[in-house]
């Protein structure tokens, strides 16, 4: 973690500023603990990741193969033992999500040639330089490098460990990446001057999502959503399509810019392996206030 992102970080709990606690320390923050100076909350950071979650144990708990390689990753005596803590809080369960977000990283990563993307980095190099961006769920990273090339500091979060990893390694010097829930944000009521939120309005309740990027908006949104609604079990509650988000974004006193205000079918493929390929058409708006 740089010394920038600190900076940007706040409690979830109670919104408060944090303090850095480092245990192991280069050119950034390889290990150590972000503490809450109000409430005394400790997020940990292992092998330069901060984890801003408001329940580490809770996280863990559902990826317990992940908790054994952080505990194998922690480097630090105090690290390993914050670890087993919260490992030990946790009741056996048959659910281990571990795996099934490695191999999403994954697919992310051998599908960055897709088409989806160059449209992206093009839209984005249209828009003026921004101070301070955040890309929700930004897996891998490849549109936040993207950013980072044209704006002073980019901020990705997703849940995925395994995906903010990937990103950790080729990233900029002027961007980060955290361990976070979109819906329960570590940056307190900071805005941003560019918010990214890409193909996550059908695996977080868009509602909840479009009301948290709205607020934490200052100039521009960008969003997308292939609205594959029809996930089983993991579905959604609620459901937008292309009308009602353009709506729902107007409401909330943005102006449609890029030549967005209608639906677009941008091709996205992901590859999953050599013998199956995702193939989805994306809806893309930039938006602005």
């Amino acid at each position: 973690m740089f010394d920038f992102t600190a900076k940007y970080l706040r409690c979830i709990n109670c919104k408060s500023d944090l303090s850095t606690e480092p245990l192991i320390s280069d050119d950034e923050l390889q290990e150590g603990f972000l503490n809450c100076v109000k409430c005394g909350h400790s997020y940990p950071v292992i092998s330069s990741i901060p984890f801003m979650l408001d329940n580490f144990s809770s996280y863990l708990s559902i990826r317990m193969t992940l908790g054994g390689q952080l505990m194998l990753m922690a480097k630090s005596q105090k690290m390993k033992s914050f670890v087993k803590s919260a490992l030990g809080k946790i009741s056996p369960t048959s659910k281990d999500t571990s795996n099934l977000e490695r191999n999403w990283s994954g697919i992310y990563k051998r599908s960055t040639g897709s088409k989806f993307y160059a449209h992206v980095k093009d839209l984005l190099q249209k828009l003026p330089r921004c101070d301070l961006v955040l890309e929700h769920g930004c897996s891998i990273g490849h549109v936040t490098r993207e950013s980072a090339k044209q704006n002073l500091h980019v901020l990705g979060i997703d849940k995925s460990f395994y995906g903010i990893l990937e990103a950790k390694k080729n990233q900029r010097k002027n961007s980060d990446f955290v361990v976070a829930d979109s819906l329960n944000a570590p940056f307190g009521n900071r805005k941003f001057d560019l918010v990214i939120a890409l193909n996550l309005l059908d695996i977080v309740e868009p509602t909840e999502l479009l009301r948290t990027v709205s607020r934490q908006t200052r100039k521009f949104l960008v969003l997308s959503d292939p609205y594959d609604f029809e996930r089983g079990k993991d579905s959604v509650k609620s459901k937008t399509g292309p009308e009602e988000l353009r709506l729902h974004l107007r409401n909330a006193g943005f102006r449609l810019i890029q030549r967005t205000n209608r639906p677009s079918f941008i091709p996205w493929k992901l590859n999953v392996n050599s013998r199956l390929n995702l193939n989805y058409k994306v809806d893309l708006i930039v938006a602005k206030k």
